[in-house]
């Protein structure tokens, strides 16, 4: 793949990734904010400190424009990443199309990249916790989002490798469990942390995961199925124009 096309598909990527914030955004502004409001209400009526710091962004702006930034930006800076996997991924992992291609590596990273350390690390409701293992938990969340992209590129070597012993199905389950398997050894070894109020609400910790993975999920299929339609333009026309630039010089070539 030259250049030029990379840099395409880099433009394109990050289109994509700006779409997928878009639908991001709305899913996290009217499913996950709520739940933040009632995490911080319940830890201002049972906490015992009633001095605060002064408030250098207000809650008004944080669950607005703030919250509008952080996902844009982040679904453009996942467009553009993904993007660059995609090229080099393209022709690598089968016979695949670009657009199934684009939809593969999207399940994928939504898996190794949140999937697999969101259940070793669920999120929690801001205001809730202990900050002085914030550091803590943040460095071990980021061990398991590492542990889980290679885990995911180990998968994919030996599925390739196993296929021509095994055939493309039995190769790709084996490749699944094994993946399952290394990263199940992983949680038992890594350490777990709980860092809830005793009282907590069930049902409340509860819809602020499970908003938290709905908007990880939606960014990521709108960024699959975007990022697909892209990537199989792009290609089509990029080798459409080699085509008929082949063509034409054919033609030039030919004896009248």
């Amino acid at each position: 793949m030259n250049s030029s096309t990379v840099r395409v598909l880099l433009v394109r990527g990050m289109l994509a990734g700006l779409v997928a914030g878009v639908f991001a955004l709305v899913t996290a502004y009217f499913l996950g904010e709520p739940q933040i409001d009632a995490a911080i209400a319940y830890e201002e009526a049972h906490t015992h400190a009633h001095e605060h710091g002064p408030e250098v962004v207000s809650r008004s702006v944080q669950s607005t424009a703030g919250l509008a930034t952080g996902v844009l930006v982040y679904g453009v800076a996942v467009g553009g990443i993904a993007s660059l996997v995609f090229s080099f991924a393209l022709g690598r992992v089968g016979g695949l199309s670009p657009r199934a291609t684009a939809l593969l590596l999207a399940g994928a990273a939504f898996v190794s990249v949140y999937l697999v350390p969101f259940l070793k690390y669920p999120a929690n409701p801001p205001s809730v916790g202990d900050p002085a293992s914030l550091d803590k938990r943040t460095a071990l969340f980021f061990l398991m989002v590492v542990l889980g992209v290679l885990l995911a590129v180990a998968a994919t070597i030996a599925g390739r490798r196993l296929a021509p012993r095994l055939g493309n199905w039995y190769a790709t389950v084996v490749a699944c469990l094994g993946f399952a398997a290394a990263v199940g050894i992983a949680y038992a070894f890594l350490p777990s942390m709980s860092e809830l109020p005793e009282h907590f609400p069930a049902l409340l910790l509860w819809r602020f995961r499970v908003s938290a993975l709905a908007v990880q999920l939606v960014l990521w299929a709108a960024f699959g199925l975007t990022f697909a339609h892209f990537a199989q333009r792009a290609l089509q026309g990029a080798s459409g124009e080699r085509g008929g630039t082949g063509r034409t010089a054919a033609a030039a070539a030919a004896p009248g």
